[in-house]
């Protein structure tokens, strides 16, 4: 790798967005590492629960809305650490897109049926392969395929981008334990 190559993989930091919902509702967790995983800065959501009307009337748009708009943003906007590329485990987060200015990319689960209808639509970013499902962009931001598919590349090797979710999930499960909601 040429010297300029290492300094900017060196100088990449990775935001790791993870949502879960549960009865309690919607909450996220926001992780922000260096490229050899150690984190720099982690956020916390407080549960969110949409109502009946709610549900009723954002219909197909409330998932979305709820990981992206109100979930994601506010964690991305509270963090003081800036980060060249947002991964996520939840397609719904892909709508974050319109909010940054650096790309987002899903991390699709082998065998998803979403991932199975987005191939080869222009938002692939890389194929499955037997150890990992695609990854895509968001469909409406095709040229952030390219960039994204050069920090991936640069990264291989580096990183096991499937671990910092687990991490997220158990800092999560902690917190709760600790009563511990809407904080950094």
């Amino acid at each position: 790798m040429a010297p300029a190559t290492v300094a900017a993989t060196l100088n990449l930091n990775l935001g790791f967005l993870t949502i879960l919902n549960d009865a309690s509702g919607y909450v996220g967790g926001y992780l922000v590492t260096n490229v050899w995983a150690r984190p720099l800065e982690f956020r916390l959501s407080s549960a969110v629960q949409p109502n009946r009307l709610q549900q009723i009337l954002y219909g197909g748009t409330l998932q979305p809305y709820v990981c992206a708009d109100l979930i994601g943003k506010t964690l991305v906007d509270k963090t003081t650490t800036s980060v060249q590329l947002v991964l996520t485990d939840r397609e719904p987060v892909l709508e974050l897109r319109w909010s940054l200015e650096v790309p987002v990319v899903w991390l699709a689960p082998a065998g998803d049926p979403v991932a199975a209808v987005w191939s080869g639509n222009g938002a692939e970013v890389r194929p499955g392969s037997d150890r990992r499902g695609p990854v895509f962009c968001h469909p409406r931001f095709p040229g952030d395929a390219m960039t994204v598919r050069e920090k991936l590349d640069r990264l291989d090797g580096h990183i096991d981008f499937d671990e910092p979710f687990a991490r997220i999930r158990d800092a999560i499960a902690e917190a709760r334990k600790m009563g511990v909601s809407g904080r950094g």
